[in-house]
């Protein structure tokens, strides 16, 4: 990717081609009042990115240690945080595949012999804590394995009417057990192994996987007792707004993820996807966050790849879930073009054969870190969408000084956009971002099928 940098007051490239326009206006946001969160975010996450780490198919070790090796180059590329996919032993009792799935516990106070030593995670915590980064494991609260020394406590779980272990209703995870949330002997141990984690190895938080499929005032009551040894940075993994009123700093923007995945394929518009975004904003806390993503473990594996999710505008999409709202999240391997499916329960290490988008994410992250207006939640502006031509899209963010503006053109075919610079509310004050050899005059801005450009104040 040949990746530019230029100020609009030196760009003097003249653009000639015209396009025929269809508009159509962008829906605007209502006068609701969204939900107030009783959740107080911590400040250094204002500015914040995530980066998951799925330690088995990171590299061909699968370790600890070989996370340590790449620190350097995720520092420099501007994360913040480090989530790692669950590091715990996983079950032997109806595994699925060779490997097992990471989210059937079988300790959860141990970590898997493949990847390392708890004193190998320790350091990986430790090192990652002297370069800045905040690191974050996944917990399975919902279940565990079939042979979890739990298991020797039958009332901790949910049972059949012959007393035997049940997978979680409405599911396939044959390889896992339900737990009972009623039991409180359980809560209180679940609650103790989260502290382990916090105290003994001072990580920093917890991505909760199926958090909404535990009780709410679980979550409440163990948050409350974390933050008792220190401020935690709490992600649910759920798309609805109550556990972020009450208990966690961000979850998921799955709605958009489905939404942009639609309007890849065409079963969507981005008329849709604004309604969509301005629905959110009434619907969920103004402080809270919210992680967006073109994909994560889940979708790397049971949806598709980068390319046949996005095509060739996989790089629009990227853009646009980098500086439309909340957190963004990049997946391990995207920065090198994850152009496959990670098997899920075998040995599948990413191929690192170079690193395509990794000059984007660092230009985007630092964005996200420098632009005020990019910031999280409450910290950051809600986006102002703009009219923009057919198979495109482009909108605003602004607060106090710092004001960023976005224009995508999704196009494949039918050659190059015009717009005017005067439509997006650009003048020769902002500089421009872009991935190619876009054209800019003084009035106006010519994108290709399938590049961006963003402007910043």
């Amino acid at each position: 990717m040949n990746f530019s940098k230029y100020s609009l007051a030196v760009l003097v490239l003249i653009a000639t081609l015209t396009f025929t326009a269809c508009e159509a206006p962008a829906p605007q946001s209502s006068s609701v009042v969204p939900p107030q969160s009783k959740v107080e975010q911590l400040d250094w996450t204002k500015n914040a990115s995530i980066y998951e780490i799925n330690v088995r198919q990171f590299s061909e070790e699968g370790t600890f240690n070989a996370v340590r090796e790449e620190l350097p180059r995720l520092k420099e590329m501007g994360i913040r945080i480090l989530w790692l996919m669950p590091v715990h032993p996983i079950g032997e009792i109806n595994r699925k595949g060779s490997l097992g799935s990471y989210y059937s516990v079988a300790d959860y106070k141990d970590v898997n012999p493949n990847f390392g030593t708890k004193e190998d995670f320790r350091a990986l915590v430790d090192e990652a804590h002297e370069m800045g980064f905040k690191v974050i494991i996944d917990w399975v609260a919902n279940h565990t394995a079939w042979d979890n020394p739990w298991t020797a406590n039958p009332d901790w779980y949910e049972l059949n009417e012959q007393g035997e272990f049940i997978p979680p209703r409405g599911t396939d995870w044959t390889d896992v057990i339900q737990l009972d949330y009623t039991n409180e002997n359980m809560r209180a141990a679940m609650i103790e192994a989260l502290e382990y984690w916090v105290r003994d190895m001072d990580i920093d938080g917890y991505r909760c996987d199926v958090a909404g499929m535990v009780p709410t005032d679980f979550w409440v009551e163990a948050i409350d007792s974390l933050n008792q040894i220190k401020p935690v940075f709490m992600l649910a993994e759920d798309g609805e707004p109550e556990l972020v009123v009450e208990a966690f700093q961000m979850n998921y923007a799955w709605a958009y993820a489905h939404m942009i995945r639609e309007v890849a394929k065409g079963d969507s518009t981005f008329t849709d996807l604004t309604e969509l975004i301005n629905d959110n904003e009434k619907r969920f806390p103004r402080s809270a966050y919210r992680m967006y993503f073109t994909s994560n473990h889940d979708e790397n594996s049971w949806t598709g790849s980068d390319s046949a999710m996005y095509g060739d505008n996989f790089e629009n999409f990227a853009v646009l879930s980098a500086t439309i709202s909340g957190m963004p999240l990049i997946y391990n391997g995207q920065e090198t073009g994850l152009n496959e499916q990670l098997e899920f329960f075998e040995k599948d290490p990413i191929q690192w054969d170079g690193y395509e988008y990794q000059n984007l994410y660092t230009t985007l992250l630092k964005l996200k870190r420098d632009e005020e207006a990019l910031w999280n939640g409450a910290y950051g502006a809600e986006p102002e969408f703009i009219k923009m031509p057919e198979g495109m899209f482009a909108y605003s963010r602004a607060k106090g000084e710092s004001e960023v503006i976005v224009a995508l053109n999704f196009n494949s075919e039918n050659g190059m956009n015009q717009v005017a610079l005067a439509d997006l509310g650009v003048d020769e004050s902002y500089t421009t971002y872009n991935s190619e050899s876009i054209l800019v005059t003084s009035d106006s801005v010519s994108l290709s099928p399938n590049e961006w450009v963003i402007f910043v104040k």
